[in-house]
């Protein structure tokens, strides 16, 4: 009687140790699973960041057209050249980006991802180009750009948003008009600031989510005049 009660009891103390320990492995589990998502919420947006921040006063030469500062600036699409790399970052070669925000998986929310393009000089820039025509509202000439699209060398820099999009701070429509955010921008130039806004699909206060990031444009140069090509 005695051998079998205390059979019983470290039968019951082994099948409590192995409940606790599975409990403890999942709960270390999904903790190392937040982390790491919180973790490359936070690098993703630090890299959108250096990207913006990286922008480079590029010039190309647009189906025979003269000089233009190399930008496209949409709602949802924007080309630029920048001094940060993802693979090597500020130390890289400079690189012709395009961000543009496509739908998610199976259709649910949008994602932001980017491609990089090696800059080797205007030639590049110029080759993605396609030609000029004059905004309805300036009059300036605004040039075309051929279109972006994912490819499998795309890399994602935010998943899962309920909307992503790009917005452009510059001068206004004339010369008496302020300084204003467009979500189309017509140039010339390089805008003097960029904002792109982001909310997540599925708020959770209980992770990092993705906020809208503003950077400024540090950029004093026309591309009009002739400075030197990078």
């Amino acid at each position: 009687m005695e051998v079998m009660v205390a059979v019983t009891l470290l039968s019951l103390l082994s099948t409590g140790m192995v409940i606790s320990m599975r409990l403890g492995l999942n709960v270390f589990a999904k903790t190392s699973d937040r982390l790491m998502d919180n973790r490359r919420v936070v690098g993703a947006q630090r890299i959108l960041e250096q990207e913006l921040q990286g922008l480079m006063p590029v010039v190309a030469r647009c189906a025979g057209n003269p000089r233009i500062g190399f930008f496209q600036g949409e709602p949802a699409n924007m080309r630029l050249a920048s001094t940060f790399s993802l693979e090597q970052g500020w130390r890289g070669r400079p690189q012709l980006l395009e961000l543009m925000v496509i739908p998610g998986e199976e259709g649910e929310g949008v994602r932001l991802v980017v491609n990089e393009i090696p800059y080797t000089g205007p030639k590049t820039a110029g080759a993605l180009c396609t030609g000029a025509a004059p905004d309805p509202l300036t009059g300036r000439p605004v040039f075309r750009f051929l279109p972006m699209g994912p490819n499998p060398d795309s890399f994602v820099l935010a998943d899962k948003m309920a909307y992503c999009r790009f917005r452009y701070y510059g001068p206004g429509h004339s010369e008496t008009e302020p300084p204003v955010w467009t979500a189309q921008w017509a140039g010339p130039g390089w805008p003097w600031a960029i904002r792109v806004e982001m909310a997540p699909l599925a708020p959770d206060a209980s992770r990092v989510q993705p906020i809208t990031v503003m950077s400024p444009v540090n950029v004093f140069r026309l591309a009009e005049i002739e400075y030197g090509d990078y």
